[in-house]
Order: structure tokens, then C-alpha cells, then sequence
């Protein structure tokens, strides 16, 4: 996989300003993204069965957000291909299921909405953080809000028509694909939307946000 990986990619964002204090090198662009690939994998294998769903609960939308936003939207979405590509090619980086298999059958299942929403998720978090939304707390929420839709969106829409071996239809999809899941969502969400302005106050460099 031949990902284009700048200097640009990271302007306006953590990653952008933490290099700042050193040499920014292809090599830490690169490990950035591999490093969010991993543990987007390792988020899900923390994982909570339902019996009412065949989505599991997974604590990896989050670190997809939380990644687009450290790495800005070119790396965090890279971060994300990377990480599907893994998957793909056999890696046990999906979350554990008895009944959903490893591989690129995972994407065409009931869960593969959500999967390959993962980046364009962080692209829109990153985008977003690139504009300064991440540097106080209530435009934090916005950009994991923007995140957190994308995910919903496209989650919902595949298990309520494009999952196989069936799809559910919307009204299924919405019971099984968003209602069980909201309230926990919006909780880690204000949860998550804390952890960016705080890590821009460590760092000391929090420029206002772009116009």
C-alpha cells in the first residue's frame, strides 16, 4: 500500500505541533500511523457481546477519533486504510466473535458498515481538529460528534441493507445498530472530547482555532 505521507498531513494538529519542538521526519508520520493502526486493533479486543445485536461494543470509535484528531485527517484516515488493510489480509485485528469470521469477510458482514466508515471517521475528526476544534472543549464535542456520525451513519445504513447474509431493513438496523448503543456513545464522547484540549494545555502550544 503505497500511502502518500507529507509534511502538510500534519500542520494544525497535535502530531504538527509536538514535532514542532523537533525535527518532523517522515519516519515519525510513519510510526504515527502505524501506531494509531495498532491500537485502533488493540481497542477491539475489548469487546462486549450482545445478545440482542450482532454489533459488538467496542471502545474503538473512540480511538478512531481521538487518533484523526492527534494526527489530522490525511494520517488518521491512512492510520485507518492501514488498519483495515491488516484485517483483510487475515490479521486478528477485528474485535472476537464466534460467529463473525477474521478476514475480509468481516467487511461484508452485519459489522462492516462500521469498519469501513473508520476512515472517513477520522478524516472528518481530523479535518476538523486542523481548524482548531480541538483545542476547547464544546467545538471538541463538535468534531467527535461529526466523527461519531459518520460511524452511525454508515453502520446503520449497511446492516439495514447491504450486510450479508441479510440485510435487517431500517427499522431493525436502528434497533440493533444505534439505539443500544447511543447513550454509552454520547457518554464516552464527552469523555473523549476532554482528552484533546487537555493534551493542547500540556504541550503549551494551543493557537486559536482557524476562521
Amino acid at each position: 500500500m503505497n500511502v502518500r505521507i507529507d509534511r502538510a498531513a500534519a500542520g494544525g494538529t497535535l502530531l504538527g505541533a509536538l514535532s514542532a519542538r523537533g525535527e518532523s521526519t517522515a519516519a515519525i508520520r510513519v510510526a504515527s500511523v502505524v501506531l494509531l493502526a495498532g491500537l485502533t486493533a488493540a481497542a477491539a479486543q475489548v469487546s462486549i457481546p450482545l445478545p440482542f445485536t450482532p454489533v459488538p461494543f467496542t471502545l474503538q470509535p473512540m480511538v478512531v477519533l481521538l487518533g484523526g484528531a492527534a494526527l489530522g485527517s490525511r494520517l488518521g484516515l491512512s492510520a485507518q486504510v492501514l488498519y483495515l488493510v491488516l484485517g483483510i489480509a487475515g490479521l486478528p485485528v477485528f474485535a472476537a466473535s464466534p460467529a463473525l469470521p477474521q478476514g475480509a469477510l468481516r467487511l461484508l458482514g452485519p459489522t462492516g458498515g462500521y469498519l469501513m466508515s473508520y476512515p472517513f471517521a477520522a478524516f472528518v475528526a481530523g479535518i476538523l481538529a486542523e481548524r482548531g476544534f480541538d483545542r476547547r472543549y464544546l467545538t471538541s464535542i463538535v468534531a467527535m460528534a461529526a466523527g461519531l456520525t459518520v460511524v452511525f451513519t454508515a453502520g446503520v445504513l449497511w446492516l439495514a441493507w447491504l450486510a450479508h447474509p441479510m440485510a435487517a431493513g431500517l427499522d431493525a438496523a436502528l434497533r440493533t445498530g444505534l439505539y443500544p448503543f447511543l447513550a454509552a456513545d454520547i457518554f464516552k464522547l464527552f469523555l473523549a472530547a476532554a482528552v484533546m484540549p487537555g493534551l493542547w494545555k500540556l504541550t503549551g502550544r494551543a493557537p486559536a482555532p482557524r476562521r
